[in-house]
């Protein structure tokens, strides 16, 4: 401990302060990076369920297969999210396509990276009797 020059003591007042304000800057950023991989993880599993719903609409549609497909894949899509759908019949089979861009951080900037939620269905024909 060091002294005063009237005799007296300085304890460790203070550092507690000081230790808490050098680690802020390390909090936050960690608190970044885990929002941000937050994110990222809820942007797979909204482009996987947004293909999955897609694809069953567009399988059960009758005609108008693509416009069911792509209204139902981008019902549960929020504004945040920019999706580009793509459905198509391939044979038996329906498929869907959903890109999404990552947001960052906060909603209106994206990352350059696009995940990609891709589904297929057997198509529901509904033969006559």
């Amino acid at each position: 401990m060091t002294r005063r020059a009237s005799g007296q003591e300085l304890g460790d007042r203070g550092q507690s302060v000081i230790e808490f304000t050098g680690m802020v800057p390390i909090i936050l950023v960690t608190l970044a990076v885990l929002w941000q991989s937050a994110l990222v993880g809820y942007t797979f599993v909204l482009a996987g369920n947004a293909a999955d719903k897609g694809v069953a609409a567009g399988a059960r549609a009758d005609g108008s297969g693509a416009a069911s497909c792509a209204a139902a894949a981008q019902e549960d899509v929020t504004g945040a999210w920019s999706a580009d759908v793509r459905c198509r019949p391939d044979g038996d089979l329906y498929r869907a396509e959903v890109d999404l861009k990552v947001p960052l951080l906060f909603p209106g900037v994206n990352l350059p990276i696009t995940v990609q939620g891709r589904a297929g269905a057997a198509t529901e024909r509904r033969d006559a009797p």
